[in-house]
């Protein structure tokens, strides 16, 4: 069974009016880098699931789960 790991990324952004570049900025990455989690094609480190978790000021499980 393989794991996948899952984000309320795009759904946040939204909710906060935030553009992939505006989030970006606040959490020392690219655009492009937004977009591939917000698709799930890019696993972020602890750090940078933290750091996006206290950008939309919540925890990192209510951003981030696996299926």
């Amino acid at each position: 069974m393989r794991l996948m790991l899952e984000n309320r990324v795009r759904e946040l952004r939204a909710r906060f009016n935030m553009t992939q570049t505006d989030l970006a900025n606040q959490v020392g990455i690219t655009r492009q880098t937004v977009g591939l989690i917000e698709k799930g094609d890019y696993a972020p480190s602890v750090l940078l699931a933290l750091r996006l978790a206290e950008a939309f000021e919540t925890t990192v499980e209510e951003v981030f789960w696996v299926r």
